[in-house]
């Protein structure tokens, strides 16, 4: 089987949640991700906000995070999020990528809690957590590609 050529340019990673997505840009050329921003998921994922997002940055791939079980096993949460890249995969006809994001929560509250202690974020930012976990997904999904 050929290996699948690598990925090169942006990549849209998507922390989703059953109220919240957090969403992170990745750069494959210099390896780095951004936080950008938290989305609303009420009965819906907000599609106006995730098309505008598509468009300003015509990403290179779609990327999910899949929150797994401890242990690496499938969760009802990793059913949801299957559906949900299959719904974007649907919507944009663009390649969607999954990547364990067990403990990018965990890391990206305490980067937020960091940054709380330093004086640079309010408690009103909290919001960002979910993009700050989204960008700690991407920042895994990238390491991976250059090992």
């Amino acid at each position: 089987m050929p290996e699948a050529a690598p990925v090169s340019g942006y990549i849209l990673t998507f922390d989703f949640g059953l109220r919240r997505i957090g969403v992170a840009i990745g750069q494959t050329l210099t390896g780095t991700a951004t936080a950008l921003e938290t989305i609303g998921h009420g009965k819906a994922p907000d599609w106006a906000a995730i098309d505008r997002l598509v468009a300003d940055w015509k990403p290179a791939l779609l990327l999910v995070g899949l929150p797994l079980g401890l242990e690496g096993e499938e969760t009802e949460m990793s059913t949801a999020a299957r559906h949900f890249g299959t719904a974007l995969e649907k919507r944009f006809g663009m390649p969607v990528a999954y990547v364990d994001e067990r403990l990018s929560s965990r890391v990206a509250g305490e980067r937020f809690a960091e940054r709380r202690a330093a004086g640079t974020a309010r408690r009103k930012d909290a919001r960002q957590v979910d993009a700050m976990a989204a960008q700690v997904i991407c920042e895994n999904w990238l390491r991976q590609q250059d090992a």
